[in-house]
Formats: C-alpha cells, structure tokens, sequence
C-alpha cells in the first residue's frame, strides 16, 4: 500500500465527464444492487413503504441512481458534486470521515474508489462499516493488480495485490460474494462490442485466468458486528 498523489477536485472532474454514461462494471454493480432489493424483498425485509437508503461513495456525475430499482432511496457523495441536489453532499473523504448528514444505509456502494485513498484504505473501509445498517450490504470494486500486464494508472495512491485488499476487507466484513466485473488481454474494462456485451452478464471466476485477465473485481459484503 502506498501513499501518494492526491485525488484532486479538478482531476475528478474532468474524469466525470467520462462516466457520464452506463457502463459495464457499473451495470453489473446495479444487477448486484437489484438482486441485495429482491432477496430482502423475498425475506419480507424489502424497501417497504419508507425506502431502501443508498449511498453511492465517489458517486461522480450520479450515473448509478438511473439503474436503481424502485424502493431505493439514493444519496451519493463525492469531492465534486457538479449539481447540487438535497440528496448529494460535496466531501472530500481523503480529509474527512465517509459519512452522510449522520444517516445510516441498507446499501454502501463504493465502485473504483479505493486505488485512490493511499494508506487510508483500512480507516475508510471502518468508517463504511460505522455507517452500514445492521442487515446491510456493501459493495466496492478494485481493480486487479496481478493482471497480466502490470501497470496503473497514473494517480492510483494505493496499488496492492487481490488477496491483500481482500485480506483488509474481511477485518471489517464478510464477503458473501466476489467476483471480476469483466475480463481482458489489457487491464482495463473491453471497449470492442463483441467482448463487452456477452461480460455483461457474466459474474463468472474462472480459475487462473481469473488472476491474470481480471481487469478489476466486486466484493458484495455483509458488515461483521
């Protein structure tokens, strides 16, 4: 884990504009989204009539709550917020607390978040934990650093190996589920139609080339009291 450069306002505006539009990973975070919303409905712990609360950690342009079912209330916050709405809140989660207006949520989201927060990964993942409700989920990405091809993008602050962010995790959760969000010969998401569309609905681990053409994976988790 390494400390580093900063994920600055200015940088992540600009990278917005980029995510503006559904993409893969984030269509499969909102598949996992609506089955956590029919598996509590199934219980008889769905929504019900006051709403699922959702928050959505470095929520950028706020793209996830078009894909959210009904029933989820969706709150997001992120060092730039570009629209300001009641339900989005301006924090820069590097100088303060992950938290929002002393809520707790039914659902944490948290996609390509973690490579950026250096050496506060574990205090971040304790301050998710402090906000989850008792019977609820957390889902985060990061993205696989034993890939084939080693490199990272430039501002990551915290590059680790799979098992040693999933090692970090499970001090703070259970992992009910992991899995790649899509695999490629490079290590980032596949742009070509004929890769892209049959990964969407896969959440296949296939074991070895997993390790190597993993471009990053989604860890569902349930918080440990």
């Amino acid at each position: 884990m390494m400390s580093g450069i900063r994920y600055q306002r200015d940088l992540r505006g600009t990278e917005d504009l980029e995510y503006a539009a559904p993409y893969l990973r984030m269509r499969k975070v909102a598949r996992v989204i609506r089955s956590v919303v029919a598996a509590r409905a199934q219980a008889g712990g769905g929504p019900g009539e006051r709403g699922l609360d959702l928050l959505d950690v470095g929520c950028g342009p706020s793209t996830l709550a078009r894909l959210l079912p009904a029933g989820v209330r969706y709150h997001g916050i992120d060092i730039a917020i570009t629209s300001a709405a009641p339900h989005l809140a301006q924090v820069d989660f590097v100088e303060n607390p992950i938290a929002f207006r002393g809520k707790k949520f039914g659902i944490v989201v948290a996609q390509g978040l973690f490579e950026y927060l250096g050496d506060l990964q574990s205090r971040k993942l304790g301050e998710i934990a402090a906000l989850l409700a008792d019977e609820g989920t957390f889902i985060c990405t990061y993205q696989n650093f034993a890939h084939r091809r080693k490199q990272a993008y430039w501002p990551y602050s915290n590059v680790q190996q799979p098992e040693d962010f999933r090692r970090d995790i499970e001090r703070h959760f259970r992992i009910e589920k992991a899995f790649p969000t899509a695999y490629n010969w490079n290590p980032t998401h596949p742009n070509r139609a004929l890769a892209r569309l049959p990964q969407q609905w896969w959440s296949l681990t296939i074991p070895v080339i997993g390790h190597l053409l993993a471009v990053d994976h989604c860890y569902v988790c349930s918080p440990v009291r």
